[in-house]
């Protein structure tokens, strides 16, 4: 199991705690569904980590500085006045 996805399993266990312990109806349904999100990202964190192992492009070091942002809607933001 990849690190980051067992980061999401905590923090989905701690929601699923959450959730049985208020007695809030709406606050348990809140406390669920994140709880069900966080599920979701470890699968999505397995299913990418899977991708990395099986392809080598995806293997290579992640971009870091002006390029890490290409696409991501950040880019030019630090040259606005």
């Amino acid at each position: 199991m990849h690190p980051l996805d067992k980061v999401f399993l905590r923090h989905a266990a701690e929601c699923e705690r959450m959730a049985e312990l208020t007695r809030d109806p709406e606050s348990k349904f809140t406390w669920r569904r994140m709880a069900d999100r966080w599920h979701r990202c470890a699968k999505v964190a397995v299913s990418a980590n899977s991708a990395a192992a099986s392809d080598p492009e995806l293997r290579t070091a992640p971009k870091t500085g002006a390029g890490a942002c290409e696409g991501s809607g950040d880019a030019g933001e630090h040259d606005r006045d």
